[in-house]
């Protein structure tokens, strides 16, 4: 079990990168109109410490931090989901989510 958290932990810490990635929204967070992905790392990062820390586990630290979806920038596991969700799209064309 606590391997599996770890591993998650893993993917958690990667995709926090994009909590400070800079987004074509800069004019809409400079209007006041949304906030700032940057201000939310902070916070969010100190939940998720004081959950694994309550669990006895610790966050891995990665150098690495997965950025650029907003920019059209995906992984293989990107395109995988995209292929399940045409197929389902084109098989049953009239369904709702």
């Amino acid at each position: 079990m606590q391997r599996t958290i770890l591993d998650n932990g893993t993917e958690v810490v990667i995709w926090a990168g994009r909590l400070k990635a800079i987004t074509p929204e800069a004019a809409l967070i400079a209007a006041g109109v949304a906030c700032d992905p940057e201000t939310l790392r902070a916070p969010w990062l100190g939940r998720v410490k004081a959950v694994a820390a309550e669990a006895g586990i610790s966050l891995p630290t990665t150098p690495f931090s997965q950025q650029g979806g907003r920019r059209g920038h995906h992984g293989e596991a990107m395109g995988h989901l995209l292929a399940e969700l045409q197929y389902m799209q084109r098989t049953y064309p009239a369904a709702q989510w």
